[in-house]
């Protein structure tokens, strides 16, 4: 019989570990299986060594593996056997550096090439790689530094902006917050409006209903059944708002639904202080083009007028109401005003039930040093 390579002769207290470490079962069972082969592989056991393949068949591993246990062991102990041998590798060197993150940097926020509307992560690495900024560099490598910097440049966020240092945005802005901190006043109610374009449209097939593990199918082509105007009020310190439905939106829609509120939802307030964008339909004129003299006149001495600053309409909170409708009422198509009408009134009533009203917290305090750059600077 030739004689076993790297034969394994374990000592008294050797053995005694390699027992307790088995017995505890905190170990992994790759650890505790080579332990077990150690123990079966030992030369100063009672009856003596087993031969490799008894060792590999009763622990159901490879005969490499008793072999690679083996060979460890004569090298490096029984610890190191038992366990992974730790690689020793040297550091690589970072691949992105300080400045060529700045250049990345700066790249994405420049302008895209010509016949491209944005940046993307691969035009980014080609582009880097063209400007010999780096050999190569893959575009998840680019997705990590703009991760990194909190850039996207694949998103564009529409945002009205008004000029710097300007006297008649920042006056007309002041005025309506001035209006939104009084308290309530049921004599003299702060009422809101707004109004937006709706385009009806109607199936040109009939969606299929939901199923399981399959969501609503609807046909990607639409009938077009001609546009209207949706006319919002709101009094936010009440909790109230009222939708109405037009053909047009015209002055002589907007007078109508001004002689409504009037008349219909406030005929006991003396004056409403109304707040709406300064658009050339919302007017008094707009009264004395749709009523009589007397009747225009009557209406028009109960409104205060106070309009939102151009760039401005984030200061109506008629438009927040609009926002929270469209999103809960108007993503789908619709085909008729008289649906789209009931469909806004059932709207109406059930926010109205809950009594949800608008806590602007917005003040000219905070408008003097948040949008400081909007007010004319003057030397003393």
């Amino acid at each position: 019989m030739q004689p076993i390579k790297n034969p394994v002769r374990l000592t008294a207290e050797e053995q005694t570990h390699l027992r307790a470490f088995i017995s505890t079962g905190k170990a992994s069972a790759r650890a505790i299986r080579r332990a077990q082969i150690l123990l079966a592989a030992d030369a100063n056991r009672v009856g003596g060594s087993l031969r490799e393949l008894d060792i590999a068949e009763r622990m159901q591993v490879h005969v490499n593996t008793v072999y690679a246990v083996r060979k460890a062991y004569a090298e490096l102990g029984w610890q190191c056997a038992i366990g992974r041998k730790k690689r020793v590798t040297p550091p690589t060197p970072a691949k992105i550096t300080g400045e060529l993150e700045a250049k990345i940097i700066a790249l994405s926020c420049s302008a895209p090439p010509n016949g491209r509307s944005r940046w993307t992560l691969e035009l980014l690495a080609d582009r880097v790689v063209e400007l010999h900024y780096i050999d190569s560099i893959s575009h998840e490598t680019v997705r990590q530094v703009l991760k990194k910097n909190e850039l996207k440049p694949h998103l564009r966020k529409c945002w009205c902006i008004p000029p710097e240092q300007n006297a008649a945005f920042v006056a007309a802005m002041e005025d309506v917050l001035d209006v939104y901190r009084l308290p309530y006043d049921a004599d003299c109610p702060v009422i809101c409006m707004d109004e937006k374009p709706y385009q009806l449209l109607d199936e040109s097939r009939e969606p299929i209903p939901m199923k399981l593990a399959k969501p609503l199918r609807e046909d990607s082509e639409y009938v077009r059944q001609g546009t209207c105007s949706i006319f919002i009020f709101t009094e936010p310190l009440a909790g109230w708002r009222h939708v109405a439905v037009r053909e047009q939106r015209t002055r002589i829609e907007w007078a109508e639904q001004v002689m409504e509120l009037l008349d219909v939802h406030y005929p006991q307030a003396p004056k409403i202080k109304l707040v709406m964008d300064n658009l050339n339909t919302h007017s008094i004129a707009s009264l004395y083009q749709a009523f009589d003299p007397e009747t225009a006149r009557r209406l028009a001495k109960r409104l205060e007028i106070h309009y939102t600053p151009k760039h401005g309409s984030w200061l109506n909170i008629a438009e927040i109401e609009l926002s929270i409708m469209t999103s809960q009422c108007l993503g789908r198509r619709i085909p008729s005003i008289s649906q789209l009408a009931d469909e806004l009134s059932a709207w109406e009533t059930t926010r109205n039930q809950k009594q949800k009203g608008v806590d602007w917290q917005f003040t000219t305090d905070d408008a003097r040093i948040k949008l400081k750059r909007l007010y004319p600077q003057f030397k003393d």
